[in-house]
């Protein structure tokens, strides 16, 4: 507006009204005239002005359902209208500035009345847009630079996810399969009563975008256990075992760098900890049993025995689907939470799939 000329809409029955604003107005704005409500509103819906001097007593359409037309359109709804109106009760003016009028000039006008309160309603005007468009631009911004937060913790999430490959003997075929399987066996049950009001679609998104890290604690075993090619003595498993405290340790430490509010960390945390824990409470490291466990870790449960079944290690060969199929229907209600076992099944043929397509070279 501060580029151009404003425009005024002047909305009056009475020509002389209309005749007298115009000669006012026209030398410093761009003046449309309407002498009906009906030809007013087809005005302002075609090209909306600046400001809208709306007379209230008007034959067919008065004033108050003019602007209350204008006030439900988008288009026109934040045009500031100001009444010109012969009456001078109160009531009247409360109406009107009830309805959402910015001001009333009465009849009859005073051109530097007139002239004033358009010039200051303008100005208004002028600096609301000044301030919105301020404001869209300060959230484009925001948008912006906490996206860019974003991809520096996804990239450094990458980089701690590819640590723990290079070290195991696991590939990144694994991390992927086993995501897959995660996201699987979590939008299955959110279908489920037990589950569905915990897992959303973002909670579901998040726990699949935390499960890469579920053995993260594994970069700090050392090489002589964690690369060793046959059976584990039980020293040396206990000191295995502990990748899982590590894991969450390192993750913690993460998520207070990063944010504590860090939704996908908080899944990584509870999965690093608790996915080697059992439904009937032997697995370690704290011994949990039930729903004690963390969903999230259940489900990583799932997903890490299927996939360590069917893939190939230094010290086994691989499972058959059939065989991983049997292995864990056996664990129900033992090393796994029934329901995920239930959508394991209900799912196995996905599974076998996902298991071929992204099988190790």
């Amino acid at each position: 507006m501060s580029e151009r000329r404003a425009s005024i809409l002047v909305i009056d029955d009475t020509p002389g009204n209309l005749s007298l604003l115009n000669q006012l107005l026209r030398t410093h704005y761009r003046v449309k005239l309407a002498n009906s409500g009906v030809k007013g509103l087809e005005l302002a819906v075609h090209e909306p002005p600046d400001l809208v001097l709306l007379d209230i007593m008007m034959p067919e359409m008065d004033g108050y359902e003019v602007f209350r037309r204008l006030k439900a359109e988008p288009i026109t709804r934040d045009i500031p209208v100001i009444f010109l109106t012969a009456k001078a009760g109160v009531e009247d003016e409360e109406h009107g500035l009830a309805l959402g009028a910015v001001d009333f000039i009465h009849k009859p006008i005073a051109p530097s009345v007139v002239l004033a309160r358009v010039r200051t309603h303008l100005q208004i005007r002028n600096w609301q847009t000044f301030l919105e468009d301020k404001s869209a631009w300060l959230q484009g911004e925001v948008e912006r630079r906490v996206n860019e937060v974003l991809h520096l913790q996804e990239a450094s999430i990458r980089v701690m996810v590819s640590l723990a490959e290079f070290r195991d003997e696991c590939t990144g075929n694994h991390i992927r399969r086993t995501q897959d399987y995660v996201r699987l066996l979590a939008e299955y049950i959110s279908r489920q009563a037990r589950d569905r009001d915990f897992l959303s679609a973002e909670q579901i998104d998040q726990i699949a975008k935390a499960a890469p890290l579920h053995d993260i604690g594994k970069i700090a075993i050392p090489d002589n256990i964690l690369l060793k090619p046959g059976k584990h003595t039980p020293e040396e498993f206990e000191i295995m075992k502990t990748h899982s405290v590590k894991g969450e340790g390192m993750l913690l430490r993460t998520r207070t760098e990063l944010g504590d509010d860090n939704a996908m960390l908080h899944f990584a945390g509870q999965i690093a900890r608790s996915h080697h824990e059992r439904w009937d409470g032997t697995g370690y490291p704290d011994g949990l049993a039930g729903e004690s466990i963390p969903l999230a870790a259940r489900l990583m449960a799932v997903a890490d025995v299927y996939d360590a079944l069917r893939s190939r290690r230094p010290y086994k060969a691989a499972f058959s689907h059939d065989e991983a199929v049997g292995i864990l229907r056996e664990g129900r209600g033992k090393h796994f939470d029934p329901l995920l076992i239930d959508a394991f099944l209900a799912q196995e043929d996905v599974f076998s799939a996902i298991a071929i397509k992204l099988a190790d070279e």
